[in-house]
């Protein structure tokens, strides 16, 4: 395209990029390669990874996925010493897709067992690391080996998927990287065939940005007083007023699309509006502790979602609803029973299986 605003917006992108390879040469690699090889320890390399990526906000890792989900990971240890071992083993660069998968599953089960333990112990549900972080955790140490074999597992690029109906997550996390990894591999061949300019995660990456938005954001590129250029993130919305709300702004914005505000209608056009309601519908389950799992669309006869409680053993089977007007349920009531009655089933047989498991393990010990 010779639009002056994409023109403007690749060279930006394009920064981006070099910036990030230049930090990764000369910081972030390093760091990396001392803390596998223990020339510094745990709690030094938390540390660091996060002194670097406030300053430099390249790959979002600031946020809940990322640097929480890592502060939480090492509030509930225990053992310090296992957790490092653990960490150390899951965030080498793995040598295949099956290796990958490995990894993520092995932390997965290490990173719910000491959740749970420090649950039993008397600390709180909500300050266990959340295991839906896990993809996008191991994905960014991994591209900072190899941006080249492992793309990030960013949410606005699985959102983005979902939207083009390009996949459907299952919810099982490691298969769920591996076939997002194998899509962006497919993208790749594609866009570089098609437009004969190679492309790589990076640039694939982008694409969804256009169609998502920019998760930092907006890059800018500014000359510094030595001639050289440094990127920054600069906010393209500006806050009016102090906010006095302390809900976060993806529940915020529920009443509004609940009513099918107009505004937000114009500003979700790129997706649609339903959709995008029961995302936000998930995402307040997800803020309140609950496990979360998004059903509905590609999956049959199904309601919109479930948020289950296993600590106290039982689940919410929710269905979304847009209306400019009231809703009444008995329009629906049929379809509800039937949710109910399918839905229950399934749970049951969820919960009865992990506790036949848990007794399994407990016997096998004695």
């Amino acid at each position: 395209s010779t639009d002056p605003e994409i023109v403007k917006l690749r060279e930006e992108e394009a920064q981006l990029d070099k910036d990030r390879v230049s930090l990764i040469q000369k910081e972030l690699g390093p760091l990396i390669k001392d803390y596998l090889s223990s020339k510094i320890d745990i709690q030094a390399f938390k540390s660091k990874i996060d002194s670097y990526n406030k300053r430099f906000q390249y790959w979002g890792f600031k946020g809940i996925k990322g640097q929480m989900f890592f502060n939480q990971l090492i509030n509930v240890s225990e053992v310090i010493g296992e957790t490092d071992a653990e960490l150390k083993t899951a965030i080498v660069i793995p040598d295949s897709e099956q290796m990958a998968s490995s990894r993520i599953k092995t932390f997965e089960s290490y990173v719910k067992r000491i959740g749970d333990e420090r649950v039993e112990s008397g600390g709180s549900k909500h300050s266990r690391p959340k295991i839906g972080s896990i993809p996008f955790f191991l994905s960014y140490f991994w591209q900072l080996q190899d941006k080249d074999k492992w793309p990030i597992y960013y949410t606005i690029s699985v959102n983005s998927m979902i939207d083009l109906n390009l996949w459907q997550p299952k919810e099982e996390l490691a298969e769920d990287y591996i076939q997002f990894k194998q899509i962006h591999d497919e993208l790749i061949e594609l866009y570089s065939e098609k437009t004969g300019h190679p492309y790589d995660y990076f640039t694939v990456e982008h694409i969804f940005w256009y169609k998502s938005g920019n998760p930092f954001d907006g890059t800018k590129v500014v000359a510094k007083t030595n001639g050289e250029q440094e990127s920054f993130i600069e906010p393209t919305s500006k806050i009016i007023g102090l906010p006095e709300s302390y809900v976060p702004p993806i529940v915020a914005v529920l009443p509004k699309m609940a009513e099918r505000n107009k505004e937000i209608e114009e500003s979700a056009k790129s997706s649609t509006t339903n959709l995008e309601f029961e995302k936000h519908v998930n995402a307040a389950f997800t803020i309140l502790g609950y496990e979360t799992k998004l059903l509905g669309q590609g999956q049959g006869r199904v309601p919109d979602g479930t948020a289950i409680d296993r600590d106290n053993s039982y689940a919410i089977i929710w269905d979304a609803k847009v209306r400019s007007n009231t809703y009444s349920l008995g329009t629906d009531d049929r379809i509800i029973r039937e949710y109910i009655s399918t839905q229950s089933r399934a749970l049951k047989k969820t919960f009865f299986i992990e506790e036949y498991l848990l007794l399994y393990h407990f016997l096998k010990i004695r």
